[in-house]
């Protein structure tokens, strides 16, 4: 099938969808993967009638994500698109109903222990940072290592968001704004990095992360600069090699080592900006002293072989 039938089929629905997405202030990385999600599913039942799709032409459609090896995050996700689609086209009067609205999430696995770097791993990761454009890049792998950003909150960074009192002001998910005081080592890089940093070309924009043509850096950029970094520190610590390391990691590293260092689970959510505890909470198995303290409790207990 062609991509141009189906817009030729629901150009309106995804200009309405698009516009309503404009309208609520979404990222644009969460409008172009909306989109994304909206048009495979479209694929999938053109040429239905936009208000003749049911229930079960989404149902089918995730049952045919899970035999293509979708896992229960991913199918979740698409839903979650479909749901603001429909619910997009009922709010801008071009449908009654959205057929999405009743379909059950998949339940997904809790409290998987996340992937991370140890501290002393970080640390060598930090050593592993090369190449021309040197204080850019490990500022970029600080703040996420360091401060727990996302690579689009590292994307989205604009130079008034590093305030003078050593703070940064976050864009996070759902338009939410959150403030995280900056290590003072943290501070001296950022400020580097401004030293050391191109003149932005996109007029008032003052993007904190520049790339060498002066736009703001790409999330695929800021990507591959962690993505290299890790590949970096895989060549000198060999025993990394199998591990499922990405950006994000640096993320989850970063919150193991705050419940590490005795941080509560409640200020934890604040820094990650989480919008639930209970997205914080997988942290707390990765080192809970209280589980440890009460199986040291019965170690005595355990009958000696003879």
């Amino acid at each position: 099938m062609r991509q141009h039938e189906v817009m030729d089929c629901y150009g309106t629905e995804l200009e309405l969808f698009s516009i309503w997405m404009k309208n609520k202030g979404m990222t644009k990385s969460t409008h172009q993967a909306y989109l994304s999600d909206v048009g495979y599913f479209l694929q999938s039942v053109y040429p239905t009638e936009m208000k003749l799709i049911a229930k079960m032409d989404i149902m089918r459609y995730m049952a045919l994500c899970r035999e293509n090896g979708a896992g229960d995050e991913a199918r979740n996700r698409k839903l979650s698109s479909l749901r603001s689609f429909f619910k997009a086209l009922i709010e801008m009067e071009h449908l009654s109903a959205n057929p999405a609205a009743l379909i059950a999430k998949s339940k997904q696995e809790k409290n998987r222990i996340p992937v991370y770097l140890e501290e002393n791993e970080l640390e060598e990761l930090f050593h592993a940072i090369k190449g021309k454009y040197y204080i850019r890049n490990a500022a970029i792998v600080l703040l996420m290592a360091y401060a727990g950003l996302r690579v689009g909150e590292v994307h989205r960074m604009n130079v008034q968001d590093f305030r003078q009192d050593g703070s940064i002001h976050i864009l996070g998910k759902g338009r939410k704004w959150r403030v995280i005081p900056l290590p003072e080592a943290l501070q001296s890089f950022l400020n580097e990095a401004l030293e050391d940093r191109k003149d932005s070309r996109q007029g008032k924009e003052q993007p904190f992360f520049v790339s060498q043509f002066g736009r703001r850096l790409s999330i695929r950029m800021i990507q591959t600069v962690a993505d290299d970094t890790i590949k970096q520190l895989k060549d000198v610590l060999p025993s990394l090699a199998d591990k499922q390391l990405s950006s994000h990691k640096l993320r989850h590293s970063f919150a193991t080592m705050q419940i590490r260092s005795g941080t509560d689970i409640r200020t934890l959510q604040e820094l990650l900006g989480h919008a639930s505890i209970e997205t914080t909470q997988i942290y707390t198995h990765i080192d809970n002293k209280q589980l440890r303290r009460a199986m040291d409790n019965i170690s005595t207990k355990i009958p000696a072989r003879k």
